[in-house]
Formats: C-alpha cells, sequence, structure tokens
C-alpha cells in the first residue's frame, strides 16, 4: 500500500474498489494460493448446495403431488410416505452437513483474508504458509463471533413474525392498510437486516486483529462503523446485487435449463459461475477489511502492532500507529 495511513480515512466508494484490484494484482500469487485451498472450495460448495437443493426438492415435490393423489391406507399410500419421509429426512442432513462445512470455510477464508491485508496494510513479511499457521489461532475468535451473530439475527427475525402477525391481526379486516403496514414493514426490515449484516462482517474483522469477539466485537463493530455508514451499506449491496446474479445465472443455466443444453455447455457455465463466485468473495472479503482499516483511521485510533502479534502469530511487531 502506497498511501499513507491517514489518508486511508478519505477512501471513497470507488477507490475502495480500485484499492481492492489493487491489492489482488500486486500480490497476486498469496491471493491465488488462498483463492485455491479456501475460497474456491468455498464457491463450489455454494453452487453446488443449489443444484444438489433443487434436485432434493423436486423428488420431494413429486412424492408430495403423488401422495395427495394416492388413496390413504392402500400399499402404494404407506410406500410412497416412507420414501417421502426418507427423502425429507435426507434434505435436512444435507443442509446441516452444508452449513457446516460452509461455515468452516468461511471462516478460514475470513481469518486468512483478514490477517494477509492486515500484514500488507503494515509492510510486514508475508507468506502463503504463514497465514495457514496463524488461521487456527483465530478461527475459534471467529466462530465465537459468528454464534452471537447467529443469535442476534434469530432474536432479530423471531420479533419481525411477531410484528407481523401483529400487523395482520390488528388490520385483518383493511386490506390496504395490511398492505401499507406489510410494505412499511419489508423496507424497515431490509434496512435492519442489511445493518446487522454490516456490523457483522465488520466484527469478522476486529475479531481476527483485535482481542474483541463475540458480542464485544460486535459492539466494537458498531462503534467503528458510524459516519462510513453510507459507504459500508453501497458496498454491501453492490456485493449482493453481484452475488445474487451470478446465482440467477447459475440457476437459469445449469438448474432450470439442464435438460435444454449439453455436458459442455454445463461445465463452461459452470466454471464461468465458480470463477466469477470465487473472485466476487475474495474482494468481497478484502474490502471488509480495508473498510475496518478506513474506519480505524476515521476514528483516529491506533493498532498496538506487538498486541496483534501476540495474538495472531508470535511475531514480534514494535509498536505504532496509523498517525505519526
Amino acid at each position: 500500500m502506497d498511501r499513507e495511513q491517514e489518508e486511508i480515512q478519505f477512501m471513497g466508494f470507488f477507490g475502495i474498489f480500485r484499492e481492492s484490484f489493487n491489492i489482488v494484482s500486486s500480490w497476486r500469487k498469496i491471493f491465488s494460493q488462498m483463492t485455491l485451498a479456501l475460497i474456491l472450495p468455498l464457491s463450489f460448495i455454494y453452487l453446488a448446495h443449489i443444484q444438489i437443493t433443487e434436485i432434493l426438492f423436486a423428488d420431494i415435490m413429486h412424492n408430495e403431488y403423488m401422495l395427495d393423489i394416492t388413496p390413504e391406507g392402500t400399499s402404494t399410500y404407506n410406500k410412497i410416505s416412507s420414501i417421502l419421509s426418507s427423502e425429507w429426512t435426507a434434505f435436512f442432513l444435507f443442509k446441516i452437513g452444508y452449513l457446516i462445512f460452509f461455515i468452516i470455510l468461511a471462516l478460514l477464508s475470513t481469518s486468512a483474508v483478514v490477517y494477509t491485508i492486515a500484514c500488507i496494510y503494515t509492510a510486514k513479511e508475508i507468506s502463503f504458509r504463514k497465514v495457514m499457521s496463524v488461521v487456527p489461532k483465530v478461527w475459534k475468535r471467529l466462530m465465537v463471533t459468528f454464534i452471537w451473530n447467529f443469535i442476534i439475527l434469530f432474536v432479530y427475525n423471531l420479533f419481525a413474525i411477531l410484528i407481523l402477525v401483529f400487523i395482520v391481526v390488528l388490520f385483518g379486516f383493511s386490506k390496504n392498510a395490511v398492505a401499507i403496514f406489510a410494505l412499511l414493514f419489508v423496507i424497515v426490515y431490509l434496512i435492519g437486516s442489511v445493518y446487522i449484516s454490516i456490523i457483522w462482517h465488520l466484527a469478522t474483522v476486529v475479531s481476527v486483529l483485535e482481542e474483541s469477539y463475540g458480542l464485544n466485537a460486535m459492539a466494537k463493530s458498531q462503534a467503528l462503523i458510524k459516519g462510513k455508514m453510507g459507504i459500508s451499506a453501497g458496498i454491501f449491496l453492490v456485493l449482493g446485487l453481484c452475488l445474487s446474479g451470478i446465482q440467477l445465472l447459475f440457476e437459469y443455466c445449469l438448474v432450470q435449463r439442464k435438460g435444454d443444453i449439453g455436458l459442455v455447455s454445463r461445465i463452461g457455465y459452470g466454471s464461468l459461475c465458480l470463477f466469477l463466485l470465487s473472485i466476487l468473495m475474495l474482494l468481497g472479503l478484502i474490502m471488509q477489511t480495508i473498510i475496518y482499516f478506513i474506519c480505524k483511521s476515521y476514528h483516529h485510533e491506533n493498532i498496538d502492532k506487538s498486541s496483534l502479534a501476540d495474538h495472531l502469530g508470535g511475531l514480534s511487531w514494535r509498536i505504532c500507529s496509523f498517525e505519526d
């Protein structure tokens, strides 16, 4: 990074994108290794999950339909019911297995990228082997932060459902009133979801680079993001739209049109989606780390490099700050 650290706070929306591409370009080797080892498998699991979910759910829907038109008490009904029960069990087991592997790879990828960007920002010598040796030391901290984020999201969604039910009960006599309040509810709900997601992503960086984790990391993230919420929300929404676009492309070309295109075309579309998703995930992790440094600089906070080294890798970094 060739810019003075006190100037980081003035980096804008397009500056973050430009900085991210410059980092990947300048450190192509280590990010290629990181992508192949962690982010590519993460992207593959995400896309494979979409494909397999579609296959399993299509079979379940077919058997649900067959069960509805089959007389109860017959051997055929009992057989379909047994198959359906097995399919639902397989579906939920697959979902649980997917979530476990996805979360593990996501947290490992986050640890690796955040640590690498921190080393780049502090002009510290870095290698892929060193990164992978540090990752296990911060993975548990990230897991605690993730669990607390999950709890917060669960409570938030539960509260949202209760409010929605209250609106329906209160204004059930008027469809227009329900429609208006439901629209307002959706808008507020989405704003809240984006806010929580931004806090969570920044909290993952805090969990890697500072002593805080869990609720403390979430509180630290909430304090840091003040003054930079607009630019963070803009980055988050752009990345979200890109993710939705890649997912729609994958679903349209490989899920919905599975019988209309040949094997070569399927491999081509699949490889394209896998490549785009891997690049998007890598850039997303880099950007959320850059936003962390922007927020730290904006609030004129120091980073204790010695303390950072203690819990990341035991390296002897001297104490220095973003400012002279």
